[in-house]
């Protein structure tokens, strides 16, 4: 049985015995194959790539691939060191999106709103450089925190996005 998603071919292939009746089945083309030959033995890739295309090789269910049964996801993971989650997601992106996606990384799921924007860094930075309040011989991250939130600066603001704001800006407390 195939289906079209997102302009590739879904094959789910009930014939099997050995796999689940719903798995994403990977058919190389030789062109393909080559690439991702090509890729391994150079050897420069970053190595999630270069196991990404070990997976693929592993999985190809093709008339180039070396021939046999396919292997499974639970027999392709221990090969590569890997989680079967792994080899199944790569899989999925394949049949899905095609080779480039299946090699690539993936774009994180969550988009994280900044906290400080470049006028709230720069009054945070003025403010850790100014004296420490009175009864603290110097400014801690949760002093810091807390005195750009009560000064508006941020609604809220944890230590560690200020610990992490001033390191990117080279800027230390006053200690």
């Amino acid at each position: 049985m195939m289906s079209e998603v997102g302009g590739s071919i879904l094959k789910i292939d009930p014939s099997k015995e050995r796999a689940r009746v719903k798995k994403y089945l990977v058919e190389l083309t030789q062109d393909e194959r080559e690439r991702l030959h090509k890729l391994i033995w150079a050897g420069s890739a970053p190595a999630r790539m270069l196991n990404r295309a070990r997976i693929l090789l592993k999985a190809d269910v093709g008339r180039h691939s070396e021939g046999g049964e396919p292997l499974l996801d639970r027999e392709i993971a221990p090969m590569l060191e890997t989680s079967t989650a792994t080899v199944q997601r790569v899989r999925e992106r394949f049949c899905r999106q095609g080779l480039d996606a299946a090699l690539e990384r993936s774009a994180p799921d969550r988009v994280y709103r900044r906290s400080f924007d470049g006028r709230a860094e720069a009054r945070l930075i003025a403010l850790a450089c100014s004296q420490a309040p009175e009864g603290h011989d110097r400014w801690s991250m949760r002093l810091l925190a807390d005195k750009a939130v009560e000064m508006g600066i941020v609604q809220g603001v944890s230590h560690e996005t200020v610990r992490k704001t001033l390191k990117k800006t080279n800027c230390a407390p006053t200690w």
